[in-house]
């Protein structure tokens, strides 16, 4: 429909209107075209092929593990500790699908409250909407709409996941996997797969008496195993310390930051 030569159904460019919105870190811009890409529209796919080029490298992080090791906890102090480091935050937080609206059901991003009103931080959920592996099908993809906002540390958190469940790996190149203490035979089964692709291994609830136990059975075949209580923080600077070796060894080694998406 027209008026005056005017389109009134679809404004003029307005893919490319929506990508420069993205690239001056608009967080209206950012949340409407991840939304676009969830729901599988042309416009978002046309946008994001705007913001391709746009991408830097960011650090990618994610944080993945059973359910109930602390992996928002963690999260939760992660961003704030970025923060005062003066990065700016994206967190992609993966639920399950709710039955009723077959969105996420946003565990993760009511967790992260004390963060909302920062504007330097943009906390999103992500839908799996049946896709498996602890990742939403369009985790890669709102990872590049982040950076090409200007978000410098991406945070992503799985779904409680199984050892089976290795998608992380795919799109963040920095692994960091949650244990609590005391799982015994679940941490053997997790050596079979899960923890086999995390570059760092956070055994969460260190106060607990069992945690020294659970760090010292790890660091028998892991070279980097730490102890963190992110209910205090505790733990939380030697982990940021630890990732960012991690990203350094990456970067001599020239490897690719992430796959695709």
């Amino acid at each position: 429909m027209t008026r005056f030569g005017i389109h009134l159904n679809k404004p003029v460019d307005s893919e490319s209107t929506l990508a420069e919105r993205v690239r001056q870190g608009q967080v209206r811009a950012v949340a409407r075209l991840i939304t676009l890409l969830e729901r599988g529209k042309q416009e978002g796919r046309d946008a994001l092929r705007l913001l391709e080029a746009d991408t830097s490298r960011a650090a990618i992080i994610g944080v993945t593990g059973y359910p109930g090791a602390g992996k928002s906890t963690i999260i939760d102090q992660l961003v704030a500790a970025y923060r005062r480091l003066g990065h700016k935050v994206g967190v992609l937080a993966v639920d399950m699908t709710s039955p009723f609206t077959g969105g996420a059901l946003l565990g993760d991003r009511i967790r992260m409250q004390q963060h909302a009103l920062n504007p330097g931080v943009f906390i999103r959920s992500l839908a799996t909407r049946g896709h498996r592996g602890g990742v939403a099908a369009v985790t890669g993809e709102a990872v590049s709409v982040l950076e090409a906002a200007g978000y410098d540390v991406i945070l992503i958190e799985t779904v409680g996941v199984g050892q089976g469940e290795l998608d992380i790996a795919v799109v963040a190149p920095t692994v960091v996997a949650v244990v609590a203490p005391a799982l015994g035979d679940e941490v053997q089964a997790m050596k079979a797969g899960l923890l086999e692709v995390a570059h760092v291994i956070v055994v969460n609830k260190g106060d607990h008496p069992d945690a020294d136990r659970t760090l010292r059975e790890l660091n028998e075949w892991h070279r980097s195993v730490l102890k963190v209580t992110a209910t205090t923080g505790e733990g939380i600077p030697a982990l940021i310390a630890a990732i960012a070796e991690q990203q350094r060894l990456r970067d001599l080694e020239g490897a690719p930051t992430r796959a695709a998406p």
